[in-house]
């Protein structure tokens, strides 16, 4: 992985599978339009948010209980200059079990500081990865906070 790329992890009173399962449940944790299945190898899914952000999203990894891995293929976003940036990287959930816990570090391969939608989309991971997916997987929320 590149250390340069956007990550963020934490900690949670769960279980490997139930973390699984909560990331796999897009819906539950992510607003906008999702089209697709988001849980089957090899599938692809589709996030729109608004007229400012789309992504089509193939997943390449899923490995119960451990991992995660989602290859955008194809992303626009246009409130930056090249709406592309997103195009050909990777996110990853590795899920690392701890005794009681849970550890969930997700990483967006390629959303670099150098890239221009870095702080805004940096910003919107640690909202619906940090507390949205969180408090899916804690609280078995099934709405995006």
């Amino acid at each position: 992985m590149n250390d340069k790329s956007f990550s963020i992890a934490f900690t949670v009173e769960a279980d490997p599978d139930q973390v699984f399962a909560a990331i796999n449940d897009v819906r539950s944790w992510w607003s906008g339009e999702i089209d697709g299945t988001t849980d089957q190898l090899g599938s692809t899914f589709t996030y729109t948010y608004e007229d400012m952000h789309q992504s089509t999203q193939l997943i390449t990894d899923l490995i119960p209980g451990e991992l995660v891995i989602w290859h955008v293929v194809e992303g626009r976003i246009r409130f930056v200059k090249d709406e592309t940036e997103w195009t050909d990287t990777v996110i990853r959930f590795d899920i690392i079990p701890q005794g009681p816990h849970t550890e969930v570090r997700f990483t967006h391969i390629g959303l670099i500081p150098d890239s221009e939608c870095f702080d805004s989309c940096s910003n919107a991971w640690s909202y619906y990865v940090g507390a949205s997916l969180r408090n899916r997987i804690t609280r078995g929320r099934e709405n995006p906070i």
